[in-house]
């Protein structure tokens, strides 16, 4: 590449000694550096007078397209320096779903007001099915409920989420009403409820059902739902009890449009963070918003 550079630019200067003054070398180097460039490709590349150098139809032809060639490179180096300035890149965030509705938004919001040229692409897909493609170099974040294996080296905390029960309070009565039971408690309540869970993938699911097989619940009838926003909206029109996970239905529960069933043994609370890759270079655009989520995690209100 170093003498395709020099014999370009004794072809401009039209002249070794002039070539020699641009370049800042040595006649003699130029000269040489020529000389070996023609040995390599097996031509003449100059016609050298004592008047000065012509180019042959060989030197001709490769000069127009060393033309091409370093006008493109040039090209190249002023748009990355004009992306540089303007801070363009592009991020493609993998993310469930139900993650992407309550928790990623509210980061998104506030990053792209902040660097509205950065250009962010969402794959929706589970949590295991993200942290695989992240594996894959397919994506370059990821947004997960915490797993075992992740290190504080490649995930940024963001969030604790507590996984509940909720139903309306015409729901409740009612079945309390069929079942026939004086204050029956909720375990009692979960065994005769239509019981709305995610569906049998999600890694959601598995959880609520460990829970529910340790405390020994046996669910006569359940529904399964593809994501969190329809087992909110299907709780509220009565269509039985709903795990849901708190944060998602804090309005809802406030503004009595859900209630919370009472578990004498809470479910423990998973962490939800930013996954990114340990061993894989980050553009310049993923190290923006690494740091973006770093400086404002304690910022963002998830619930609202």
């Amino acid at each position: 590449m170093n003498q395709y550079r020099i014999f370009y630019a004794v072809a401009q200067a039209g002249s070794i000694s002039k070539a020699s003054r641009n370049l800042y070398i040595s006649q003699p180097a130029v000269s040489k550096s020529v000389s070996k460039l023609e040995g390599a490709l097996d031509v003449s590349l100059l016609h050298r007078t004592r008047k000065g150098i012509s180019l042959t139809i060989e030197g001709q032809t490769l000069y127009e397209q060393l033309e091409v060639a370093f006008n493109a490179i040039e090209l190249g180096e002023k748009r990355i320096k004009n992306l540089r300035s303007l801070g363009v890149g592009k991020i493609k965030i993998g993310v469930s779903a139900s993650l992407c509705r309550f928790v990623l938004l509210p980061y998104l919001k506030g990053f792209i007001n902040e660097n509205p040229h950065i250009s962010i692409t969402i794959d929706c897909q589970s949590s295991a099915q993200t942290v695989k493609l992240l594996e894959q170099g397919k994506i370059e974040v990821g947004l997960v409920v915490k797993q075992d294996g992740a290190t504080d080296e490649d995930f940024i905390s963001i969030s604790d989420l507590e996984d509940i029960f909720v139903a309306t309070q015409t729901y409740v009565d009612n079945l309390v009403e069929r079942m026939e039971v004086k204050n029956p408690s909720t375990t009692e309540v979960l065994k005769n409820a239509n019981l709305m869970l995610l569906d049998e993938e999600n890694l959601t699911r598995m959880y609520v059902d460990e829970y529910l097989l340790k405390n020994g619940i046996a669910v006569q009838k359940f529904i399964e739902v593809s994501n969190m926003d329809l087992l909110i909206e299907f709780a509220k029109i009565s269509m039985g009890v709903a795990c849901v996970i708190r944060e998602f239905a804090s309005n809802d529960i406030l503004e009595g449009r859900l209630v919370e069933l009472p578990l004498d043994s809470p479910m423990n609370k998973r962490t939800v963070g930013f996954i990114f890759p340990k061993e894989r270079l980050e553009s310049e655009a993923v190290l923006k918003f690494k740091n973006w989520v770093t400086d404002n995690k304690n910022r963002i209100d998830i619930d609202n």
